[in-house]
């Protein structure tokens, strides 16, 4: 064989052997690793706080199968900040859940993420769920709907409401199940049995807030708006620093038209919690009613200071600013939502 040919087959085992070096070495070289999803703690602590990305976590957190139901349910407290139709998607896939608690958590999610002409559609077959208690979870979110609203399920409401009502009535002895049996009962305009419900919650505890507050409500809805008034009257008198009385004081007379003196309870319960987003949420309404546009608008600023999620007072707070022409801040509040949320429906709006 010549010289040649010995060289040319030496080259090609060279190569051979160098090629097999290089494909063993990579095979046995480590996976370049994976870039880590983020964690359930920190994906539920940019959503808490509104982080750029927010919705984006979120979301991967709910498409994951292997989380407890509790974390499961804690995702969907802060999920109506972010919605967009995969946020209703997941939380109606999580209606089909096995577990009860992430079904309610998901109902819970539902109310606030649709509006009420088309939460019946979605909930309304949660009203013959397995468990009691997605059943009663249903029939709350349902419940204030006119019958148009409901649509088909009236009936199947009708029959899971009463049922719910029999379950109460078993509990005379629980002060709290006996102001919600107060309430479903003042619902259907049920006034004697709403009042009956009333006296033996009172009468297992008689400063309960809750119970005050419903019976007022009673009150006036039977036209008997100066005892309403004097229910809460002698309840703040007992409980003067309760910033839930003073809350509910405002309420009372925002709805009696006397938004001038709800500002003064407003302001005291705003003073006395000022982490409750409601109380604030309300104070800047009723300023804003008042053409307080400035002080309306600072309350809410306030409360996205402390609340850089809360969604419901940043395009509130966005409406007031365009009233009043600020179109730079509205623009600066839009891109901290599409930062937060780039599918969030109100971002359709544009100025």
């Amino acid at each position: 064989m010549p010289r040649r040919h010995h060289a040319l087959i030496a080259l090609l085992l060279l190569v051979l052997v160098a090629t097999t070096i290089v494909v063993l070495h990579r095979s046995n070289a480590p996976a370049p690793a994976a870039r880590p999803a983020p964690s359930y703690a920190k994906a539920l602590r940019q959503a808490h706080e509104g982080q750029p990305g927010a919705a984006r976590v979120l979301y991967q957190q709910l498409q994951r199968t292997d989380l407890a139901p509790i974390r499961r349910a804690a995702l969907h407290a802060e999920l109506p900040n972010y919605p967009s139709p995969l946020a209703l998607k997941l939380a109606r896939m999580d209606l089909e859940s096995d577990d009860p608690l992430v079904r309610r958590a998901a109902v819970a999610s539902i109310q606030r993420l649709l509006p009420a002409a088309q939460r019946s559609l979605v909930l309304g077959p949660l009203l013959d769920d397995d468990d009691q208690s997605v059943r009663f979870a249903a029939v709350d979110a349902l419940l204030g709907l006119d019958p148009d609203a409901i649509g088909l399920y009236f009936g199947p409401l009708q029959n899971a409401l009463e049922h719910y009502q029999q379950v109460l009535e078993q509990q005379p002895d629980d002060a709290a199940a006996q102001v919600h049996l107060a309430r479903l009962y003042l619902h259907e305009n049920a006034y004697t049995q709403a009042a009956a419900a009333l006296q033996r919650s009172l009468a297992l505890a008689p400063r309960s807030p809750d119970a005050l507050v419903t019976q007022v409500r009673l009150l006036e809805r039977q036209g008997l708006h100066d005892q309403s008034r004097e229910v809460l009257a002698k309840a703040l008198t007992l409980q003067p620093d309760s910033a839930f009385l003073q809350y509910q004081l405002g309420l009372w007379l925002n709805r009696h038209e006397q938004q001038e003196y709800a500002l003064l309870a407003l302001s005291r319960a705003v003073e006395l919690e000022p982490d409750n987003a409601d109380y604030r949420y309300t104070l800047a309404v009723t300023l804003h009613a008042l053409e307080q546009s400035d002080a309306a608008q600072k309350q809410l600023e306030t409360l996205l200071s402390r609340q850089p999620a809360n969604r419901r007072a940043r395009v509130l707070l966005i409406q007031y600013e365009k009233e009043t022409g600020q179109l730079q801040n509205v623009q600066v509040l839009l891109a901290e939502l599409e930062r937060q949320n780039p599918d969030d429906p109100f971002l359709q709006q544009g100025l």
